[in-house]
């Protein structure tokens, strides 16, 4: 599920479809009309620079929708997306027409202040269970549109991605089961997973008792998914599931924990022996980082 850094993403469809639609809110039909107050010849120079400490997500961005508004802009790169960078510590530097670069300049702070928060948010929960077997994931509990930004933000912090979406992995949650009359019906939805879904598709299954952890892993599912679990019985758990796969002779199923889990308590469900810990906190809930560009002073401009 892991996927590394990769600026092309940056060029796919989908994001150009959202830089152009967070562009065209910011200026509308009429454009920048403070930005006309300067000379059509000005040029700027400035720095985007950390505020506070965080992780760096999202320059390629910044520089695609400079491109938009003034395609001779230059941004040059002071640090790397997944980079740790301290407060006052700049980013990058901007070269470009006056203009363009301020009409650019809240969209692009916009987006690199919301995927650094995402990042600074996803190592912080990394940091918490480093030394353990445990991996910190994402969920689908991503802004409408910003998905593909904020799972890459979270590579960039250190995390793992969680299925994209409801076409790449299936996942039986609990309301699924309930369709079926509960967690007696494991097996059978399984088996029927098995059936339906695109061949080599993985196969989650979300329980919440010690009995559905079992049937879901006796039942063949590659991931279990242990839902709102105290650490000490999660443990007891974990234990039990590959206990029983031992003694089938069969590969244990990655364990995942989910639910209760906060930055003050993710050790405890790490050190339990689960394989994944998810998370949507650090989509839905990390704190926009503060970031800014600060232009260098320039002469008087004359008349």
């Amino acid at each position: 599920m892991t996927a590394p850094l990769d600026e092309r993403l940056f060029d796919a469809e989908p994001i150009a479809r959202l830089i152009a639609l967070a562009l065209e809110e910011d200026l509308g039909q009429a454009g920048d009309v403070t930005g006309r107050v300067l000379p059509e010849s000005a040029t700027c120079r400035g720095t985007i620079v950390f505020r506070q400490p965080g992780v760096l997500a999202g320059l390629p961005l910044a520089e695609r929708i400079l491109a938009r508004l003034d395609p001779t802009a230059r941004l040059t790169r002071l640090a790397q997306d997944g980079e740790r960078l301290a407060a006052g510590q700049p980013a990058a530097t901007i070269e470009g027409d006056a203009r363009g670069v301020l009409a650019a300049e809240r969209t692009v702070l916009n987006f690199l202040q919301r995927l650094s928060g995402t990042a600074t948010a996803t190592r912080a929960f990394a940091d918490a269970v480093a030394g353990t077997a445990a991996r910190v994931f994402d969920t689908r509990k991503t802004c409408p549109g910003w998905r593909l930004l904020e799972k890459y933000a979270v590579r960039a912090g250190g995390g793992a991605n969680h299925r994209m979406g409801l076409y790449d992995q299936v996942l039986i949650k609990d309301n699924h089961l309930a369709v079926w009359g509960g967690e007696a019906a494991v097996p059978q939805v399984v088996a029927r997973a098995r059936e339906a879904a695109p061949a080599g598709t993985p196969v989650e299954v979300e329980v919440t008792t010690a009995e559905g952890a079992l049937a879901a892993a006796r039942a063949g599912a590659d991931i279990v998914l242990l839902d709102n679990f105290e650490p000490e019985a999660l443990a007891a758990v974990v234990r039990a599931v590959r206990e029983d796969a031992g003694a089938r002779g069969a590969p244990p199923p990655e364990l995942e924990a989910s639910g209760g889990i906060s930055l003050e308590t993710i050790r405890a469900f790490a050190e339990a022996g689960v394989d994944r810990i998810s998370t949507g906190w650090i989509t839905h809930s990390a704190p926009a980082l503060d970031i800014a560009l600060d232009l260098e002073l320039r002469a008087e401009v004359g008349a």
